[in-house]
């Protein structure tokens, strides 16, 4: 490794993909793991929001709401950016344990999830900071990418 280092060569190609070495089920095993560290940490990022939350309702703020959320434009940020994560990492998730066994429960499992990271997100939030539209809106942009990219290759591949 060392060697690699210093001449300069990519000590990282190693570690890629590469068709004839690597069976498609332990690459899948991995982006799981990887899609699910992923949705476990945007889920807790969304639930427990940076900055923790107000405990009392002096100097104009309210008890219960995020400090972040005072800082709009910030905080829309996060939240976009979040969210997008959240919901491309169960995108993920789904795809990749599309016909297992239990496939239902993982989705009503993974739309659950969706559910209660919007309540905490509603619970925190200012109502006139974030216009939610915009939120789920971030929610739906992979599983609509996927939707358009499967329809593309429906209409125009060439068999």
């Amino acid at each position: 490794m060392v060697s690699r280092l210093s001449t300069g060569k990519s000590w990282y190609k190693h570690f890629q993909y590469e068709v004839g070495r690597d069976k498609p089920s332990d690459v899948r095993n991995v982006m799981l793991v990887v899609a699910t560290v992923i949705a476990a940490v945007t889920f807790q990022a969304g639930v427990n929001p940076p900055g923790g939350m107000w405990q009392d309702n002096d100097n104009g703020h309210v008890a219960g709401r995020g400090i972040y959320a005072f800082q709009s434009t910030p905080y829309y940020v996060f939240l976009i950016a979040n969210t997008l994560a959240l919901s491309a990492s169960v995108l993920v998730i789904i795809s990749l344990t599309h016909r297992f066994p239990f496939h239902l429960e993982v989705i009503v499992a993974t739309i659950s999830m969706i559910v209660t990271y919007c309540s905490p997100i509603f619970a925190v939030t200012l109502n006139e900071s974030v216009k939610f539209r915009y939120v789920i809106a971030a929610a739906s942009v992979p599983f609509i990418i996927r939707a358009l990219i499967q329809l593309f290759n429906k209409v125009f591949r060439k068999e």
